[in-house]
């Protein structure tokens, strides 16, 4: 797995990354040392070994590869930077993984600054749910070279069963924004079959339990549709609509800059601003096919 020697870091432990830091100690045979604003989290993580830091800064003195988990490319730029921020603080020698969701020219951006301190650098965005990370079974795309990737492959399968090497730095966030972007674009065709389902007095679960059966079977449609759309279940402390509005935002960023017409991701992004509007900031992002079903025309 890794030397047990080698002491493992892991900052932001959310809703995915505790789970996730979870997993990392009881699988990987190693210490590991972890810091989060909020105490909650790393007292839970204690009894299962995980040493409590008292800042990222701690983190950062002690570990050999620290694992970032945190809500966006905005927290991303602001650990990173400043008189105390990692590229300030961290040594020649060191790993730094980041597992959010962070736009592919941040992540580039950071890889050369720190390749300039002799500090490796990847980008290992996750996905699935929250389910998944308890489980142990997220997906995880992984931009890095490929000595890096051989290293931290075995340590990333702590809490993922599917790990994949897309290329150099970049890539696994590029791959993890358009997967989200096209989930997006499905989940709104679902809800628009529903609630045109509905407008004829046929009930959504039967209509996607039937989909189950034929060509419009998908990821999407047994766990966000059968799961969440059909059941009407749009829990907090899921993946909310703030965070997957951030990711279509970026997947639209990098069609402009491609000169690329995104209008379905366009389509996605205006029914997530919606929601946010609304006030369903936190409820799991789902959530937009009540605006879709509160559009239908049933005069």
């Amino acid at each position: 797995m890794t030397p047990k020697t080698e002491q493992l870091g892991f900052i932001g432990l959310g809703v995915m990354g505790e789970p996730m830091c979870r997993h990392l100690k009881k699988k990987s045979g190693a210490a590991v040392i972890a810091y989060d604003l909020v105490p909650e989290p790393l007292n839970r993580l204690q009894q299962f070994g995980v040493e409590a830091a008292r800042s990222s800064a701690d983190v950062i003195a002690r570990a050999d590869i620290v694992f970032l988990s945190l809500p966006s490319g905005k927290q991303l730029k602001e650990i990173c930077d400043g008189p105390q921020g990692l590229l300030a603080i961290t040594r020649a020698g060191q790993t730094v993984v980041d597992l959010g969701t962070s736009p592919v020219g941040l992540s580039r951006e950071l890889a050369g600054k720190f390749a300039q301190k002799g500090v490796r650098y990847a980008d290992a965005p996750v996905a699935r749910t929250r389910q998944a990370a308890e489980d142990g079974t997220l997906a995880i795309t992984v931009g890095a070279q490929t000595d890096l990737f051989s290293r931290i492959e075995p340590l990333l399968r702590c809490f993922a069963s599917e790990v994949t090497h897309c290329g150099d730095v970049g890539t696994g966030q590029l791959l993890k924004i358009l997967n989200n972007m096209v989930v997006v674009g499905t989940v709104v065709v679902l809800s628009e079959a529903a609630a045109i389902a509905e407008s004829a007095g046929f009930d959504t679960r039967k209509l996607f339990e039937t989909f189950t059966k034929g060509s419009a079977d998908s990821f999407a449609l047994r766990n966000h549709g059968l799961k969440s759309v059909a059941a009407g279940a749009f829990p907090k402390r899921a993946f909310s609509t703030e965070y997957m509005l951030k990711d279509v935002t970026y997947a639209l960023q990098m069609a402009q800059e491609g000169g690329v017409a995104a209008r379905s991701a366009e389509n996605g992004r205006n029914l997530l601003s919606q929601a946010l509007e609304e006030g369903w900031k936190d409820e799991y992002w789902p959530v937009i096919s009540r605006i879709i079903a509160r559009s239908t025309n049933k005069a």
